[in-house]
């Protein structure tokens, strides 16, 4: 039960959105300028990224609803496994596992953002913008998951409500929802 009234039939961070509309708009551009915004990093890849970073904070709604969008971005990847494995995950180009592996880094904590593991992301084929925007994706979804965790949000149950709402996220973004 959630730790506040939120709206009735919003789950995880859209009824919080919806509960504080001044910072739930905020929140919602943020978001969808690290997920949709001009960058190198795909659509894909950034959702992948974002559902990675939730799987490791054990947010199941994020985790969940941005692997359901990495996977309707990209059907011929099966982004929702790689959302799980992370780095690990078959199929994936050595970049974006260096994306990966500084993500994760980043959830354990600033100070493990190393220059050793820098030049690892360099060497896979990483630029400067590339590596920012992971960081910025990561630290973004630390704290927003850590905003759905904290006031005990209610995830569906279901499959078909995440793969509806991944569909959603990956066809419209986060704005106006």
């Amino acid at each position: 039960m959630p730790h506040i009234t939120v709206p009735d039939g919003l789950p995880g961070i859209v009824g919080l959105l919806a509960f504080k509309p001044s910072t739930g708009a905020r929140l919602a551009a943020l978001m969808h300028e690290v997920l949709r915004g001009d960058g190198p990093l795909s659509l894909a890849d950034r959702e992948l990224i974002a559902a990675y970073v939730s799987t490791l904070n054990s947010c199941e709604f994020c985790a969940r609803t941005h692997g359901s969008a990495a996977s309707h971005l990209d059907h011929a990847a099966d982004l929702r496994a790689a959302a799980e494995l992370g780095p690990e995950a078959a199929g994936l180009d050595p970049r974006l596992r260096a994306l990966l592996r500084l993500a994760a880094a980043v959830v354990s904590g600033g100070s493990c953002v190393t220059e050793e593991l820098i030049e690892s992301v360099r060497a896979a084929g990483a630029g400067d913008e590339e590596i920012h925007d992971a960081v910025l994706l990561a630290a973004t979804f630390c704290m927003i998951n850590r905003y759905v965790h904290g006031l005990a949000t209610v995830p569906p149950s279901d499959d078909d409500s995440y793969d509806r709402i991944g569909e959603e996220m990956a066809r419209r973004g986060y704005l106006n929802r």
